[in-house]
């Protein structure tokens, strides 16, 4: 045991792990998220293109992508499954990117439950409107007020923040080259 202790300690130099470049996102000169080879990257180019797609390596200021086309097809019991089709290879220069897509969270939908609020305010305040027009004793302006404040509330809560991350501004990209010299 103290022989082969002494090898890995003596070989440990020679022992090398392959270094990989990545990009970092920092938001206000802190890290916000950082991405490297074998993760997923969801983000939208300078020229408008869409793009979700697995990262295979980050080398010299390029990622080099593999985006995989997948198709829902039916068996004969009447389910479906997935099924991956084909694939499509791009590069894209880490300065292409002009917008990376926000990690869907797996939180209370604050923006959908703003629609419904929006939605159902909206008519509330309509249909006492009706009522205020059609017979004046059984309009209530509590309640009218009540549904002008709730559809206000609700346009709030649905207008929310955006799905993606615009680099510039508040948002720096930046490649980490870890390449040995």
């Amino acid at each position: 045991m103290k022989y082969a202790l002494f090898l890995v300690l003596f070989f440990s130099d020679y022992l090398v792990a392959q270094n990989s470049d990545f990009i970092i996102l920092k938001k206000k000169g802190k890290t916000s998220a950082s991405w490297f080879a074998g993760r997923n990257i969801a983000f939208t180019t300078k020229s408008g293109a869409f793009i979700n797609a697995y990262i295979n390596e980050i080398k010299n200021d390029t990622l080099y992508l593999q985006e995989f086309i997948v198709q829902q097809s039916l068996t004969s019991f009447g389910t479906y499954f997935y099924d991956t089709v084909g694939s499509y290879h791009y590069k894209f220069h880490y300065n292409q990117l002009k917008a990376i897509g926000r990690e869907s969270k797996r939180n209370f939908d604050w923006k959908g439950s703003g629609g419904v609020l929006l939605g159902g305010g909206t008519l509330l305040t309509i249909g006492s409107g009706i009522v205020y027009l059609a017979d004046r004793k059984k309009f209530s302006a509590p309640l009218m007020l009540a549904s002008a404040g709730l559809a206000t509330i609700g346009y709030f809560l649905a207008k929310g923040k955006s799905n993606t991350m615009t680099i510039g501004g508040k948002y720096e990209l930046i490649y980490m080259n870890m390449q040995n010299k």
